[in-house]
């Protein structure tokens, strides 16, 4: 439990910081951004895999690109759901899907 607890405060964290880098993605307050991880969290955990599930064809013929648009899909998702994070865009969202994994790596390569 208290891992979870501290892989959501790394991720809003990281969320916090992926707003400031890219312009377009706004996240108001130290709230929202906690709401946004938790959120992020339940859509990686229950939403994308049925999503990576359903469109393995398509996964297939990009060679793997497909997953960009799933990532950016669910960072979309996770902004209609949480107050106070919006994405201007869907190139926005891919863009802060990129950065959002990267900073992600960056945090579990500096914690492990």
């Amino acid at each position: 439990m208290m891992l979870y607890i501290i892989q959501i405060i790394i991720t809003s964290l990281v969320l916090l910081l992926m707003a400031k880098i890219v312009k377009g993605v706004e996240i108001e307050s130290w709230g929202s951004a906690l709401f946004a991880a938790v959120i992020l969290g339940l859509v990686n955990a229950f939403v994308k895999p049925l999503m990576v599930l359903l469109t393995i064809p398509l996964t297939v013929i990009t060679m793997g690109l497909f997953l960009l648009v799933i990532n950016a899909l669910m960072l979309q998702l996770v902004a209609a759901l949480s107050p106070g994070v919006s994405i201007s865009g869907f190139g926005k969202a891919v863009l802060g899907s990129v950065v959002l994994t990267i900073l992600n790596l960056l945090a579990l390569a500096i914690l492990v």
